[in-house]
């Protein structure tokens, strides 16, 4: 299995050089040249195994040069401990057409661990490899969940040191506080002045900068990247959704080669494009509904075709999706022209210029036969967190409440009655204030975080992460805040580079 580039595909890498590397060396994602194709013979031995042999048997298909001892260890390393369910990702029924696939059993209480436990192994695996003994810089931009995800995965890895960017304004007090509070010798935090994509725009320019790479390299360092744009973060993505698969046929909710929808709340793209690759390897998939909140980009560009980051941005009780600029876009369009480098080079070009581009025609076409799209605000998304718990005594956060609300939207508009699979991305306690206020019949608000998860637990009876509440007295450890054009000089002061 090779790796190209989404804006050069005369590239020809290996997944350890595309892991090692995060990013192409001109800005491109790294992509695969092929994608493999399963059978249901592949899907039906699935089923009896647990999700740790999942995983080994989807990511030996696009990491083919590791070996087979090594995809064993780390599968192992990653989700053998530290996780609250021994199913690691549990499908678990709603009733009638609707699952819930809940991916926050990690450590850190978000779907982001499911990647982020596994990508430690597969970049220091990739780096004896490539990196010819550099100590490997990994730079993140987080929009909430990813950041304290990857300081957990890589805190104390020999041989890293990671720097993470978060939004001010722009993540849970929750959020907040799992990444300024992480211990690690080899951790760095700062918040910016601005939103996630000031943040990701400037890790990208860094990443890319060659007088910065000069620089780390002077100092035996290189950069890699835990953000989705990552191909060591979205492949292990992609075995959650055919664990999800394997998991309804257990249940009985489908049976091998029957199609099911996937709906995915999600901003940057990563989690619903880790679905279109399995969609693509084979797995049976009617529809991946593509769930956002007030920051509808992406719902305008999947139903139009125009991507326009030329809007107001919304702060919103589902901070994690929070986004305008989605980059694992790219690599939806590049394998829908055909693997035409050249036109995304074309659309990145419009992106920047001008903020927006359009596709029609062929490509177009393809997006509206895979995917569906909707988004609701945060009325409509408390009101979901609402009628779920009291339906079912079910209680989900605010990015799995705006799943929900559009898979409703989306049911009661063309009456599909395909079974559903959502992805549910975090524990409502990493955002007690907006569920609370869901659930809590207008009863006074306390005023501590800590007392929120404390009201929460009790007046739904759902056990709150005892992660979470650990975290309560934690000393802070990070109080930094930079602006967006300060963020090079902070990568300098958190590596003790003189800049």
């Amino acid at each position: 299995m090779q790796y190209t580039s989404t804006r050069n595909n005369s590239i020809n890498a290996s997944s350890s050089f595309a892991i090692a590397s995060g990013i192409s060396s001109e800005g491109g994602l790294f992509v695969p040249t092929e994608i493999p194709r399963i059978t249901d013979d592949f899907i039906e031995s699935l089923v009896p195994m647990t999700y740790i042999e999942r995983a080994r048997a989807v990511l030996s298909l696009f990491l083919t040069d590791y070996t087979a001892e090594e995809i064993e260890k780390y599968t192992l390393g990653a989700y053998g401990t530290g996780f609250s369910s021994a199913e690691v990702a549990p499908t678990v029924p709603l009733g009638g057409e609707l699952n819930i696939l809940e991916l926050w059993h990690g450590p850190t209480c978000a779907f982001k661990d499911m990647a982020l436990q596994l990508l430690p192994y597969l970049l220091t695996g990739a780096a004896k490899r490539v990196s010819d003994g550099k100590e490997t810089v990994i730079l993140v931009a987080t929009s909430g969940d990813t950041g304290k995800a990857a300081l957990e995965g890589f805190k104390d890895v020999p041989g890293t040191r990671i720097l993470v960017f978060y939004p001010e304004n722009g993540v849970s007090p929750m959020q907040k506080l799992q990444m300024t509070a992480q211990t690690g010798n080899n951790v760095g935090v700062s918040a910016i002045y601005g939103n996630f994509d000031d943040a990701q725009t400037g890790v990208k320019r860094i990443f890319t900068d060659e007088k910065v790479k000069a620089k780390l390299a002077a100092h035996n360092m290189a950069f890699s990247s835990a953000n989705s744009i990552n191909w060591g973060r979205l492949v292990p993505q992609i075995v959650y959704y055919f664990s999800a698969y394997a998991d309804m046929i257990k249940l009985k909710k489908t049976r091998n080669g029957e199609k099911v929808n996937f709906t995915v709340p999600t901003g940057n793209f990563g989690n619903i494009l880790a679905a279109y690759y399995a969609r693509e390897m084979g797995l049976p998939v009617n529809r991946l509904i593509c769930a956002s909140n007030a920051n509808n980009v992406l719902t305008e560009f999947l139903t139009t075709g125009r991507y326009n980051r030329n809007r107001p941005f919304f702060t919103t009780v589902s901070p994690s999706m929070d986004i305008l600029i989605s980059s694992n876009l790219e690599r939806l369009l590049y394998h829908l022209s055909g693997n035409d480098s050249e036109t995304v080079k074309k659309l990145y070009s419009s992106l920047s210029a001008t903020g927006e581009f359009t596709v029609d025609g062929a490509i177009l076409d393809k997006i509206k036969e895979i995917f569906a799209a909707g988004f609701c605000d945060d009325t409509e998304t408390k009101a979901t967190i609402a009628n779920v718990f009291k339906n079912g005594r079910y209680l989900c956060d605010t990015h799995t409440a705006v799943a929900v609300s559009v898979y409703k939207k989306y049911t009661a508009a063309t009456g599909d009655t395909t079974p559903n699979v959502i992805a549910s991305t975090a524990s409502p306690f990493k955002f007690s204030k907006a569920v609370l206020e869901a659930v809590g019949d207008g009863k006074a608000m306390p005023s501590d975080e800590f007392e929120m998860v404390d009201a929460l637990e009790k007046l739904t009876g759902t056990p709150a992460p005892s992660q979470l509440k650990a975290l309560k007295g934690a000393p802070v450890r990070f109080e930094k805040t930079v602006k967006k054009d300060e963020m090079e000089g902070a990568v300098y002061a958190l590596l003790g580079i003189n800049g």
